[in-house]
């Protein structure tokens, strides 16, 4: 309800804002404004179809990001049981560290194949299986017997976190028209985060409503098994959506169904049947005669490995892991304390964070269509460099006293606002607009499967950030973030060099350019 509601809101806004901006204009853009082209220009029928058929695709697009919101929420609801799941299970360290972190593996194998299963059954087809895992996972960690059980249910888990990586930005970059497509995408990432707050929340209201994690108070169960369970609710709601929602119509144009794409263009694109007849044209020239099942043969080449678009898509997706985001909060709870709020008020801080980080999506989703992704990218990675470098020397002050870390003077609240500047940076730019980008940035005859690669090598890459932190954290605490600023570094250095502007360029022209 949140996701619809920022919807409208922002949908009002850009209604309102049309006749006032060609580049923001409801309609869709001519070829002569965004590229060289003889294809005729498609614009909508009339002005009261056009606002009602943007309408329809925004609230399309809403419900392909739920997957995200799941996403979120699942990853995210295990902090609250955390420490009832030690004492109950009577795990060591080492296996609670395995009940976290096998999500991830989860998720990069479900990312590596979903693009692949998207192409041969559909993209309906995908998020309908994504919906059912989460709800099998859901139960599955709900009722677990033992850790064993419980670490198979998270393995679960991370597979359907895996799907919603991909296919949901993939399902919003192929029904969006040009103009609306960076916000509709960034949709994804601000479900993911709403599904994170609403996770706190969830654990929070459910441990107070039953009297504790461990109470057992409500048909026999133990408050941290309702916070898996509730899990349940967004997973129905989820699956039923994708059932009401109309397949992708570039997809169906590789599966030769031309008819059907042509009356979903028309319908989500606001123009006439004889205009979708000319996309859906443009759409198959694009195809190169791959048709809907692309192999991984496809994005492969003998001279580098991957073909090049892909190696940028892999290097985008790592290095939006390897800045460190992950990482960032695990001494959260000692700089809170540096200065000066106590211990009790951690989770409540980590709600607020959670809430800046929503706020701060909402924002992304809202100029990404304006300012557009390259400069989005290009400000975002700045911004992280010199954020990274004031905690990296606000660490380097820092003194370990009572086992806490200790940051004496102004290095205190200047490494609190370096953090917090980094998260903030992060989730205005390349916490959106990569996903946004890995689903506009790849040759639709290949989309599916190079975008499988990308989000499985940015699990990947998170799994490589989270094994090494403890180390690199050991050998030295500033050194670690130094690494993270060279990376945010790298990432600047990434989009200058290899990224182009896509804002307002339908997914073919883009490959025209």
């Amino acid at each position: 309800m949140i996701v619809v509601n920022v919807l409208r809101i922002l949908q009002a806004r850009h209604i309102k804002s049309a006749p006032h901006s060609s580049e923001n204009s409801m309609s869709v853009p001519s070829n002569d404004d965004l590229a060289p082209s003889s294809h005729a220009a498609v614009e909508p029928a009339d002005e009261t179809a056009s606002h009602g058929s943007y309408r329809t695709v925004s609230l399309i697009a809403a419900a392909g990001a739920i997957g995200g919101f799941l996403f979120g929420f699942d990853t995210a609801v295990i902090n609250g049981a955390v420490d009832s799941i030690e004492v109950s299970f009577g795990l060591t360290p080492v296996g609670i560290g395995v009940v976290v972190a096998i999500t991830l593996f989860g998720a990069a194998g479900g990312a590596l194949c979903a693009g692949w299963l998207a192409d041969r059954v559909g993209r309906r087809k995908v998020m309908a299986t994504a919906a059912i895992i989460f709800l099998v996972a859901a139960l599955g960690c709900g009722v677990s017997n033992s850790f064993w059980d419980l670490a198979l249910w998270r393995l679960t888990t991370g597979l359907g976190v895996g799907f919603a990586t991909v296919i949901g930005p993939l399902y919003i970059a192929e029904i969006a028209p040009a103009q609306l497509r960076g916000r509709l995408a960034a949709l994804q990432q601000l479900a993911i985060v709403l599904g994170i707050l609403l996770a706190l929340v969830s654990d929070s209201t459910i441990a107070h409503a039953l009297g504790g994690a461990d109470a057992h108070t409500f048909a026999g169960l133990p408050a941290w098994r309702w916070m898996f369970l509730a899990g349940v609710i967004p997973a129905v709601v989820y699956g039923s959506l994708v059932i009401v929602i109309p397949e992708s119509p570039r997809y169906l144009v590789a599966c030769g169904r031309k008819e059907e794409a042509r009356k979903v263009f028309s319908r989500l694109h606001a123009i006439t049947l004889a205009q979708a007849s000319d996309v859906v044209d443009r759409v198959e020239a694009s195809l190169h005669g791959a048709g809907a099942s692309a192999r991984f043969a496809d994005v492969l080449s003998r001279r580098t490995g991957l073909v090049p678009v892909v190696w940028v898509g892999v290097g985008l997706a790592s290095l939006q892991a390897l800045v460190g985001i992950d990482v960032i909060f695990y001494y959260s709870t000692s700089l809170w304390k540096s200065v000066g709020f106590d211990e009790s008020s951690s989770f409540g801080l980590s709600v607020l964070s959670a809430a800046v980080n929503v706020l701060a999506t909402v924002v992304a989703v809202a100029l990404i269509d304006r300012i557009g992704r390259r400069l989005l990218l290009l400000v975002g990675s700045a911004s992280m460099f010199v954020s990274l470098i004031l905690v990296t020397v606000g660490f380097s002050t820092a003194s370990q006293g009572g086992g806490e870390l200790e940051l004496s003077g102004i290095w205190g609240p200047l490494t609190l606002v370096g953090a917090n500047m980094f998260v903030l940076a992060f989730a205005i730019s390349w916490g959106p607009a990569v996903w946004v980008l890995l689903g506009e940035m790849f040759p639709n005859n290949i989309r599916g499967i190079a975008f499988s690669i990308a989000a499985s090598a940015n699990w990947v890459s998170g799994v490589l950030l989270n094994l090494t932190f403890p180390s690199l954290r050991t050998w030295s605490l500033p050194g670690s973030y130094a690494i993270y600023a060279v990376m945010a570094a790298l990432s600047w250095c990434l989009v200058y060099r290899y990224v182009s502007e896509t804002k307002g360029l339908e997914l073919e022209e883009i490959h025209e350019k």
